[in-house]
Formats: structure tokens, sequence, C-alpha cells
């Protein structure tokens, strides 16, 4: 069966719907299991209240809300990055990653690891594509990881050429705050 973009277009907020319901879980809203999920794949560059504010498209106070709540839970902690009292790098906790184990939408995750071949390659991509162009449209940061950023200096020794340090292999897996897509040859940005 083929869908009409409007019938597709319907079926997506349904399902964001769904998701979003599902977020009652465990004792939290979906807002905080959106930061919980966020702290799980953010490198160490981009685990600052800011930088989950950024991702989540919330503002400051919603997310220092959220962010107080969690370590009220004891599912995060907050700690002083380096001399300055006023940048805070925001952990999961022993507790909070156990509790992310029990994430209400890891039945979406098995759902989408069941689609096959060409199915899950082709939704893959057309998700990709929508989440650049709404990116693109509100003027929100893409997060990526290092693989296809152009910030990534490959080598024996990776580095960052945005923050100008060593990429440890979780720095290169992690979602990052300053990911800036590669671009081909013919000004594309490539997925």
């Amino acid at each position: 069966m083929v869908y009409s973009s409007e019938e597709t277009q319907e079926k997506l907020e349904r399902l964001a719907r769904l998701i979003r319901g599902a977020g009652h879980a465990e004792g939290l809203i979906p807002a905080q299991w959106d930061v919980l999920r966020y702290l799980a794949r953010a490198n160490r560059f981009s685990n600052s209240p800011i930088a989950t504010a950024h991702y989540l498209g919330t503002t400051k106070g919603t997310i220092s809300q959220t962010i107080q709540a969690l370590l009220r839970k004891d599912l995060v902690t907050s700690v002083s990055r380096g001399n300055d009292a006023r940048s805070v790098v925001l952990t999961l906790t022993e507790k909070g990653e156990a509790l992310l184990a029990r994430d209400p939408l890891a039945t979406i995750g098995k759902d989408l690891a069941a689609l096959r071949g060409k199915t899950q390659k082709h939704l893959g991509r057309a998700v990709a594509d929508l989440l650049q162009s709404e990116t693109t449209r509100q003027g929100a940061p893409l997060f990526g990881s290092c693989e296809g950023c152009r910030m990534f200096l490959a080598g024996k020794e990776p580095v960052c050429a945005s923050f100008g340090e060593r990429l440890s292999e979780i720095d290169l897996t992690g979602l990052c705050q300053k990911f800036r897509a590669v671009k081909s040859k013919t000004g594309q940005i490539e997925k």
C-alpha cells in the first residue's frame, strides 16, 4: 500500500503521541525519559544542561526543572566542569542507567530492528532526511557523532577540531552539540 504525504504525516503524528504517552512510566514523565536517553548518548562535550536543552528543543528553565527532578530521584549527577562552577557535567547514576534499561520506548527500537533490509534502510534514510529538513527550518542544531562530522580529524589519535581535544572511543560514538555534517563534492550534506 502506498500512503499519501498527508496519510504519512497523520501516522507520524499518531506514532509520536503514542510514544509520548508511553513516557509516563516508572514514576517519570516523558521529558525526564528524554533527558535520560540523551545523557546516555551524549559525549563529554555535550553532557551539559544547555546542550541537553538544545537537543531536546526546550528552554533552559524547563530543562533546569527536569534536571532538578532527576537529581532528587538520584537518576543523574551534576558536577562542576573544571574550575568553572557555572559549567556542569551531567551523568547518569547507576540507578539512572538501571532505569533506562527498562525504557518504555525499547519496544519501538525492537520493532525498528525487526524491519529488514531495504525497508529499514529506506525508513532510516527518510527519518534522517525529515530530521535534517526540520532542524534546518527551525535553525536547531543537528547533533551527531564524529563519524560524518567535518570537525573530526581521523588518525592514530583522533581529534575534534571544534574542541581541539583528543577523542576517546566513547567520544567517537556519542552525540555532539558541535556536529557539522560532512558535505559531499556537490555541496549536499551526506548522511
